[in-house]
């Protein structure tokens, strides 16, 4: 089996061994743009709208570079896929390459958390994980300016592959509603989401990812040649925080949310 994601045939990309490992995969790139992240301070004026001047927006500077970033990676076609989601849609702009017509493979839905995800990144995630601003001799935060520009480019890339981990979520519904129709049909004409979460969640499978996300930071966090007490490049248990409080249960809204808009258009709507 081709190992990387292939959207070109629905039976293979929604298999569950096949969406296993781009779920494996995924942990591993989240992972190592946090490394990255973690080693630029907090910064919390790039966070904060009209703390840096910018041409013609009153964004933050973080969400000013996000936005920017996704203008251009908007006309080279990075938005068509499935398995990307946009965080500003009003962003988007006309393709500058040839359209792809990919089969379907996700039902057609509204489903985008971006938004939440980001206000957790910044809130709740990043002080988890990036080191605090310096205190001055007179007690004031002193901000690392010099690494804006990295931090939020940084950022990016981190927000990036954590919505595409989430909204990969669309991919195990579907393949969960294809596999038992009959479990997930009632409940979704009776909007029973309490029941569809039930349904599609596995406490084992969700222990084991944390588990084996906790030996990777611990892993990836030291390199090799370093002495073994030097201090990890990462916060361990801010990362497994993160997936527990964070990416599995925002993974979990989009399949429900996923779910609950699947009936439309079908037989059983």
């Amino acid at each position: 089996m081709d190992l990387a994601l292939d959207l070109s045939n629905p039976s293979t990309a929604l298999s569950l061994p096949h969406i296993r490992y781009q779920l494996i995969r995924l942990e591993d790139t989240v992972l190592y743009h946090l490394i990255e992240r973690a080693q630029f301070p907090l910064n919390p004026a790039i966070y904060t709208p009209g703390a840096l001047a910018l041409p013609n927006s009153t964004l933050s500077f973080s969400d000013w570079v996000l936005r920017e970033q996704e203008k251009l990676q908007s006309q080279i076609r990075r938005f068509q896929s499935p398995d990307e989601y946009p965080f500003f849609e009003d962003a988007m702009q006309p393709l500058i390459l040839p359209k792809l017509e990919y089969p379907r493979i996700l039902w057609a839905n509204s489903v985008n958390v971006n938004q939440e995800l980001k206000r957790r990144y910044v809130q709740e995630i990043l002080p988890q994980c990036c080191v605090k601003p310096q205190r001055s001799e007179r007690g004031r935060v002193e901000e690392a300016q010099e690494n804006y520009g990295s931090a939020a480019t940084a950022d990016v890339n981190c927000l990036q592959s954590l919505s595409r981990r989430v909204h990969f979520g669309k991919f195990v519904a579907e393949s969960k509603f294809q596999s038992a129709p009959e479990t997930f049909v009632p409940l979704i004409r009776a909007g029973d989401t309490a029941g569809i979460d039930a349904a599609i969640t596995d406490k084992k499978v969700e222990q084991k990812v944390l588990e084996r996300l906790k030996v990777k930071a611990e892993t990836y966090g030291v390199d090799p040649g370093m002495d073994a007490e030097a201090p990890s490049k990462v916060n361990v248990e801010g990362v497994v925080a993160m997936y527990k409080d964070h990416v599995i249960p925002l993974t979990k809204i989009v399949e429900v949310e996923y779910l609950m808009q699947r009936l439309k258009g079908t037989e059983w709507e």
